[in-house]
């Protein structure tokens, strides 16, 4: 039994996962590459390897020829004389096999040999790495920051590096060394150097894994993530559903306190989303979708993919929001053109019959005699800041924060769960 071959074999099987056939073959073809820078060719070697063992022979198919003077080629003949020294049975005529004592090869042959192992080692290596990530691509997965080159990241994801692009990257986002970061694998690719793998921080399927390893309804399926809208570094949108009328989606995505929210809010350093519940209705999803926005009216065109929204005077630059980024990611998320018009721009337009579409709880002087609306400025219109929020959205009716949405660490025991769908921080 070779001890030490085995013990060689095992350790290459279980450090770098290359199966040990894998290996037996490889040396089966050194040897026979030895054979052939020995003797100059090697058709009528054969190598056989015991795989319990690991004992390993290699012999020369020789035919006898019945005197010296007719072996013509010593590789491929032997003379009777010689072929009785092995075989007392042999005869003219007979394929004899002829032991070769790999002990006998040259420097030059042996370490061509061993090139053969090691060029097949790293091969297989290299291919275990990309089956390995290529069934990760387009998941989620922990990586270590290693350096910059350049405006790129190098990223070690354990067996592999991968590049953190600058066009994947998050604007703002600055990562030190040794720091672990949540990538989304975007493509492997397979290259004579080994896998090339690109990731990404910037891509909404993130997001999208994100909830699935936090929120078990998502994982188990209880939750469906219908649709998602992403601005990396500043805002994601999020429509979700429920395939179980007793499960609240929006409320299984947020977690008790927010804690579900707040631990992808943390990996997305800081990132606003927004969750809001999936409507078959085109109507009720875009409503759903513009909020924290209050709506007057929706008017759908599903041929079209077009909608017109009608939002009170002090509410249309919520539903806008900041360089159009409400409006623009509800687009996206709904699939949707929308065009939103105040309430004054609606009426001014032509051929508008405020009557059609008004609900009668949004009558002209609803908002001037409603005590319970909040102003932040005081005037409706264009001054309005997206921080507006109805008083009932919070249990005390506290301060509004900044921009609408819960300051980063801020408890929501104390500042009372969000009624509505939406912000959440």
């Amino acid at each position: 039994m070779n001890k030490e071959l085995m013990e060689a074999l095992d350790i290459l099987e279980r450090e770098k996962e290359i199966s040990k056939e894998t290996l037996f073959e490889a040396i089966e073809n050194s040897l026979l590459t030895a054979c052939k820078n020995h003797f100059g060719k090697a058709d009528n070697v054969h190598v056989e390897i015991d795989r319990e063992t690991c004992d390993f022979l290699v012999y020369a198919e020789k035919e006898v020829m019945e005197n010296a003077e007719d072996v013509e080629d010593p590789c491929l003949q032997i003379s009777l004389e010689d072929a009785r020294e092995l075989s007392t049975k042999a005869q003219v005529g007979d394929m004899l096999h002829v032991e070769i004592q790999s002990k006998e090869f040259g420097r030059i042959a042996t370490q061509n040999a061993k090139n053969v192992i090691l060029q097949k080692i790293r091969e297989e290596e290299r291919s275990v790495i990309y089956n390995q990530y290529y069934e990760k691509e387009k998941d989620v997965i922990t990586g270590v920051v290693q350096r910059y080159v350049g405006r790129n990241i190098s990223i070690n994801l354990g067996k592999a590096d991968a590049m953190l692009t600058e066009s994947e990257q998050v604007k703002g986002e600055v990562f030190r060394p040794t720091e672990r970061i949540k990538v989304y694998i975007l493509e492997v690719k397979n290259t004579p150097k080994g896998p090339r793998i690109n990731v990404s921080r910037t891509h909404p399927e993130l997001v999208k894994r994100l909830f699935e390893s936090e929120v078990t309804e998502i994982r188990d399926g209880t939750v469906e993530i219908k649709s998602i809208a992403r601005e990396a570094g500043s805002r994601t949108k999020l429509a979700v559903w429920s395939n179980n009328p007793n499960v609240d989606p929006v409320g299984a995505c947020v977690g008790m306190n927010g804690a579900r929210v707040n631990a992808i809010v943390e990996e997305l350093r800081g990132e606003k989303i927004d969750i809001v519940t999936w409507d078959e209705n085109p109507g009720n999803l875009i409503q759903n979708a513009l909020s924290p926005a209050k709506i007057v009216a929706v008017f759908a065109d599903p041929d079209e993919k077009t909608a017109k929204v009608v939002v009170p005077d002090y509410q249309l630059s919520l539903a806008i929001g900041k360089e159009g980024q409400n409006a623009r990611l509800a687009a996206r998320l709904t699939g949707y053109k929308i065009d939103i018009k105040s309430e004054t721009q609606a009426k001014d337009a032509p051929g508008f019959r405020y009557e059609d579409y008004m609900d009668e709880d949004y009558g002209e002087e609803s908002y001037e005699n409603d005590e319970n609306v909040v102003y932040e400025e005081g005037e409706y219109g264009e001054d309005v800041e997206e921080g507006y929020r109805e008083p009932e959205d919070y249990a005390e009716g506290g301060n509004l924060p900044e921009d609408g949405d819960f300051p980063e660490g801020e408890d929501f025991s104390e500042v009372g769960q969000l009624s509505g769908e939406g912000d959440y921080m």
